[in-house]
């Protein structure tokens, strides 16, 4: 054999293994719950922030939670998210509403991004994707296991009155402002 059809039939072999233990990683991490629907209680959770402190839903009672979902810490899409419920920080604490990002990287990479681009709302930690399974969010990005950019808008009593799905970072804060300001009958 040639030295050309060597390295291609061992070029062949390792691009048949990748893509076999990537199919597994996918059917693997394919265990989503139900996406919870308007109407129900929120699922409880307890997770900690991007200062290690514990964050649980039960305690935001008696305001508004935005519980929304990103894929990863410092990129473009989650950025330019993150910088707009930041921008629109003060009107949500107008309404009496709470921001709550989560995704499955770390505490570390949470409080990194916080301080790289000052964020100071709560990012939630999920690298176990407990929480990103319990709200159907589960998803994935190449080889990577993510959360998808999904929305859950709870009310004060703890019930979910608005899901949005496959969000535009660009216009998810209005949209989400307006939703709220909607329910509160205000303008």
């Amino acid at each position: 054999m040639s030295k050309g059809v060597v390295i291609a039939i061992a070029l062949a072999a390792v691009l048949a293994v990748a893509g076999f233990i990537a199919i597994r990683m996918y059917a693997a991490d394919t265990s989503n719950a139900p996406m919870p629907q308007v109407g129900q209680v929120a699922p409880n959770f307890t997770l900690p922030n991007e200062e290690n402190h514990a964050v649980n839903l039960d305690h935001y009672r008696g305001r508004w939670v935005v519980l929304y979902f990103y894929p990863r810490d410092m990129t473009s899409g989650c950025t330019i998210e993150a910088h707009n419920f930041q921008r629109d920080l003060a009107q949500y604490h107008a309404l009496n509403a709470v921001i709550l990002g989560v995704s499955v990287d770390t505490v570390k990479s949470h409080r990194q991004f916080c301080a790289k681009d000052s964020l100071t709302f709560s990012l939630l930690a999920d690298p176990g994707m407990n929480l990103v399974r319990t709200y159907g969010s589960l998803g994935h990005f190449g080889p990577w296991t993510i959360a998808n950019r999904n929305t859950f808008l709870i009310s004060a009593e703890g019930k979910i009155v608005k899901v949005w799905t496959k969000v535009d970072p660009n216009i998810h804060s209005g949209q989400v402002l307006a939703a709220i300001r909607d329910f509160q009958g205000k303008s």
